[in-house]
């Protein structure tokens, strides 16, 4: 009998099924592999690096005053630009996909410009424009209004490098959705802001929360913009991230080990209560 008449028979039938088996299994091995070796195994090495002289360095690590500087200036950070790119970006992502403009293409292009400029060069930048003999420094500083080496700098940059995960995770959402609910809603009486809380916002609101976790894990890991614009002081404009890059240069490991996993966790947490959030309204809405 020829293989392919055996393939036909039920015990055809089993070899198929066992060949689909190891298959799955051969892929979903290959993909706990990769994310376990890029993913959990340098956290893994993190952790045992932080802890491996005793837990004592967690809290000792936390009663500096530096340490909790940097997190405090780095909340601040953080949240000014989940607000800022979380409402802009939103706006952005609905005029790209509801509204048909001349230099549409264009915008559409630029969204993904801070992924391809250095942050480095992003810092750069900000000092051309607000550094000594800049364009806007004149104008700050007949104002008494300090922008380099200052927040204002270290936010606008980070705002800079974070514009495009709200927009790109939102407007691939609302090209799916369509307009249909929008235009019935506008029909029925509803004003443009009714419309966008009562049927746009629930539509995105998933696309949105993942955009502003993605924004909040880069705008607390920010290192190379930052470093450029914030001079560096300790206890002033450190971040986490600096205070990491300097730890580092003097040794202090276990000290920005601790930092580091604790950056970590905090994207981890965010984007793992998403998820399970996500999953329990699926959950009832099946019910």
């Amino acid at each position: 009998m020829s293989d392919l008449a055996v393939l036909d028979t039920p015990q055809g039938a089993d070899i198929r099924r066992r060949r689909r088996r190891l298959v799955r299994a051969g892929v979903l091995g290959a993909c706990l592999v990769y994310l376990g070796f890029l993913l959990v195994g340098p956290l893994a090495g993190i952790a045992w690096t932080a802890l491996k002289s005793g837990w004592h360095v967690v809290p000792d690590t936390f009663s500096q005053t530096d340490v909790r500087h940097a997190f405090y200036l780095t909340a601040i950070i953080a949240v000014i630009t989940v607000v800022v790119t979380g409402f802009f970006g939103v706006v952005v992502a609905w005029v790209l996909v509801r509204q048909r403009f001349v230099g549409r293409s264009l915008l559409n292009a630029l969204v993904d410009l801070p992924f391809a400029l250095s942050p480095v060069a992003v810092g750069l930048a900000c000092m051309l424009i607000f550094g000594r003999g800049g364009w806007f420094e004149p104008f700050f500083a007949a104002r008494g209004i300090q922008v380099l080496f200052a927040l204002p700098s270290m936010v606008l940059v980070t705002i800079f490098i974070a514009i495009p995960f709200v927009i790109r995770e939102v407007q691939p959402v609302l090209e799916e959705v369509g307009t249909e609910e929008e235009d019935a809603s506008r029909t029925l009486g509803a004003s443009v802001t009714q419309t966008f809380f009562r049927v746009t916002l629930p539509n995105i609101r998933w696309a949105l929360l993942y955009g502003i976790a993605l924004t909040t894990a880069r705008s607390i890991g920010e290192i190379g913009a930052v470093l450029v614009v914030s001079g560096l002081t300790q206890g002033s404009t450190e971040t986490a991230t600096l205070y990491i890059y300097r730890a580092m240069e003097d040794r202090l490991f276990s000290e920005a080990y601790v930092v580091a996993l604790t950056l970590a966790a905090v994207s981890i947490v965010i984007l793992a209560a998403i998820e399970w959030f996500k999953h329990k309204r699926i959950r009832e809405d099946e019910t």
